[in-house]
This record gives structure tokens, C-alpha cells and sequence, in this order.
């Protein structure tokens, strides 16, 4: 499915006429139906850990600076040594003070605004971190990003999650009861969300 059809579907349930094209049209429908699109999907990319959006940055000194893409960090030791054992995430600013005045052969991790810093430094060379990317739409050609951009992209996610999301929006926007669309679009996010992970 593309950006398009997906809209198109949601039409079909909302009592709206289907659009031969809805990016960069005058349309007002067409526009404020990108527009929920785009919020929709940037939920659904952001409450899901979607294999599809599995990245992995090679480390090679600390600090390291994270990829453009960068969201968030993989659940469950995300940051490995070459030799495979886990950095110990450290959150707090002044925890990581402490360890960083300490020599410590165990490895620890921290990360400082647009920058991942890794303690033993000598650690960091071979590293690997896996983390979710923010970028959620497909392009032609295959170019990720997290906005569409045209009629034919596509998401990595379900689109058919979009099209949920999208359809209780829209009830919600025009002042229509849009409860039963929301409770759907809860129940299908989570199934989703656990078939991707391979739990259901």
C-alpha cells in the first residue's frame, strides 16, 4: 500500500470521495488527510520497536556521535564491546561523573546529547549499538525518512495501521464518535506490535 491508497481506504470508511493524488494537491480534505497521515504514522513508529527500523552503528572511539536517524536506543544491552560483552547504560549526568573518575575495566555507556561516550575508551573500537531509527517512510528510490513526501510511499511499518490511525483522527477532528475506531486501532497496534516482535 502506498500513502495514497492508504488515504483512499480511509475514505472509503469515512464517506469521502477517493483522491487521484492527495501530496502537494489544493484540496483541503486531501491536505488535512497528509496531515493526520503523517501524525499517525509518526505515533505508530514511535510506540513500536519494528524490526523494519532495527539499525545498527558500528563504533570506533568514544565519544561516538550517533547517526542523523538516531531515535532511541534497543531494549536489553543494546551497546556491545567487540568482544560481545554488554556496556552498562548509565542515564544519570552524575553517576556518570563518578564512573568516569573511577578506571573501571567494566564497560559502561552514556549518552550526552547527540553523542555516545564509552568508558573504558579502549573499549569503544569494534563496538556495536542497535537502535531504532526515527525514519519511518519509504521513498523512491528506497530512501527512508520520517515525512512523506509523495503519493507512492510507503511505511515500515503495517500500513494498515495507518489507515486505522488515520480513520479515528479524522472522526475525531470532525467532531464524529470515533471511541470504537480509537479501541480498534489500540487492539490492532498491539497485535502488530507482538507479531513483529514474533510473540503472537
Amino acid at each position: 500500500m502506498t500513502l495514497l491508497s492508504v488515504i483512499n481506504e480511509a475514505c472509503d470508511i469515512v464517506s469521502l470521495d477517493r483522491f487521484d493524488s492527495v501530496y502537494g494537491t489544493s484540496d483541503p480534505n486531501a491536505q488535512t488527510m497528509v496531515a493526520l497521515a503523517q501524525e499517525a504514522g509518526g505515533e505508530i513508529a514511535r510506540r513500536g520497536d519494528w524490526r523494519r527500523m532495527l539499525k545498527t552503528l558500528l563504533i570506533s572511539a568514544s565519544p561516538e556521535l550517533l547517526p542523523s536517524d538516531y531515535q532511541r536506543l534497543a531494549p536489553g544491552g543494546p551497546v556491545r564491546t567487540a568482544d560481545g560483552r554488554c556496556f552498562r547504560l548509565v542515564t544519570s549526568e552524575a553517576q556518570w561523573a563518578v564512573i568516569a573518575a573511577v578506571a573501571s575495566a567494566e564497560p559502561y555507556c552514556h549518552l550526552r546529547g547527540k553523542e555516545m561516550l564509552l568508558l573504558p575508551a579502549a573499549s569503544a573500537g569494534g563496538a556495536t549499538a542497535d537502535y531504532f531509527s526515527k525514519n519511518w517512510v519509504i521513498g523512491d528510490p528506497y530512501e527512508e525518512r520520517d515525512v512523506f513526501r509523495a503519493d507512492d510511499d510507503t511505511t515500515l511499518f503495517p500500513e494498515r495501521l495507518l489507515a486505522k490511525g488515520l480513520i479515528w483522527r479524522w472522526k475525531r477532528q470532525k467532531g464524529l464518535p470515533f471511541e470504537d475506531n480509537l479501541a480498534e486501532f489500540e487492539a490492532d497496534l498491539l497485535q502488530e506490535i507482538n507479531a513483529d516482535r514474533g510473540t503472537t
